[in-house]
């Protein structure tokens, strides 16, 4: 059995923020269907903030993660080596 499909990797920033933004929007529909539809507007912000980041390369969300200690996938394969 190979070792590396049995040890668990950490997730990298650029994957964490994936699913911050998949979870973000996920709630932000739930609570437009259940509490108030003026929660729409957190999806389009997210939304917004996505689409921004591709051609900027600023987000938030990942300025915060990193300050958190969470690492790129860049830094976590120097790591792994």
């Amino acid at each position: 059995m190979n070792t590396d499909q049995t040890t668990k990797k950490p997730m990298s920033l650029e994957r964490t923020i994936m699913a911050f933004a998949g979870f973000m929007v996920l709630l932000s529909l739930g609570l437009t269907a259940t509490v108030s539809h003026h929660f729409i507007w957190l999806t389009a912000f997210v939304g917004a903030n996505l689409f921004q980041s591709a051609f900027t390369g600023f987000c938030p969300a990942a300025i915060l993660m990193r300050k958190l200690g969470v690492k790129s996938e860049a830094e976590l394969s120097i790591t792994r080596n």
